[in-house]
């Protein structure tokens, strides 16, 4: 384990189950924090794409630990290449650790977008008891489609996320097709048979109890689309997320949406009242 950086950003870089893990740490300089936040970036994209989230945060009284997932942006590993997320979720208890060893004592909150939303599904059903609270963001859970039409195709198509499909904001899609840490081609067959596996994994492992809840996500959201991510959504939380929060006309990533905003005032009112509660 090693780290670099200073001030308000550092890199900790970690051996995890497939290599190593490259962990960024988001904190305000000379002052302790009051919880800690788990950050887990979507598919195909890296961590460093959610430096205004975790900003929000960290002013909330945050220290915010996020990785690049195994095959992600500067972790290592063949790209988008993950054969079990059991071993992702594996590579976050392991950042969990790392933040709890710089901070001992304090309450931990999740925060998960888009497949980051699964892993953090699933990490609610296997270490539910570290947490004080969930935040799921567009999660891949429940009825989402995609892995069984691809995996009924003999070649996976080289079809790469559209910009377009992320946010009413084009200034995201033009960042996000630029980017050098996103990946731009196609899905890999393994990873598609791991998410499936990990939907049914998830859709049989049980809810999080009284773990706090929220779940966010756009209405015109086309990659992850609501109405199958709700059933995985409201089977988790017991029946009903503690809260739900769905914006009319946003797209997938609803951090970084036009009304962003709105939606950090959300997950700031909601997390304030968990950990109020915790």
């Amino acid at each position: 384990m090693g780290d670099t950086g200073g001030g308000g950003t550092r890199e900790h870089f970690l051996t995890g189950t497939r290599g190593r893990i490259t962990v960024r740490e988001w904190s305000a300089p000379d002052s302790r924090p009051r919880f800690l936040a788990l950050l887990t970036h979507g598919y195909g994209e890296h961590i460093g794409r959610y430096d205004e989230v975790a900003g929000v945060l960290v002013g909330l009284g945050a220290a915010v630990f996020g990785p690049d997932h195994q095959g992600h942006g500067r972790s290592a590993g063949e790209r988008v290449l993950i054969e079990d997320f059991e071993d992702v979720v594996t590579d976050l208890r392991s950042a969990a650790e790392l933040a709890r060893d710089a901070h001992p004592g304090l309450p931990v909150v999740l925060v998960g977008h888009s497949m980051g939303g699964l892993i953090g599904a699933r990490y609610a059903q296997r270490y539910g008891a570290t947490l004080a609270a969930l935040v799921l963001s567009g999660p891949v859970i429940g009825a989402w489609e995609l892995p069984e039409r691809l995996l009924a195709l003999d070649e996976i198509p080289d079809t790469p996320i559209s910009p377009a499909s992320l946010s009413r904001d084009p200034t995201v899609g033009e960042a996000y097709a630029a980017d050098p840490l996103v990946w731009h081609g196609p899905m890999k067959r393994p990873t598609v048979e791991a998410f499936a596996r990990t939907l049914e994994t998830v859709r049989e492992g049980g809810d999080v109890g009284r773990l706090p809840l929220l779940w966010l996500h756009g209405d015109d959201d086309r990659l992850v689309p609501l109405a199958g991510s709700r059933p995985g959504v409201e089977a988790l939380g017991g029946g009903a997320p503690t809260a739900v929060r769905i914006y009319p006309g946003a797209r997938h990533e609803v951090f970084h949406e036009t009304n962003r905003p709105e939606v950090f005032a959300d997950l700031t009112a909601f997390l304030n009242d968990a950990l109020g509660q915790a």
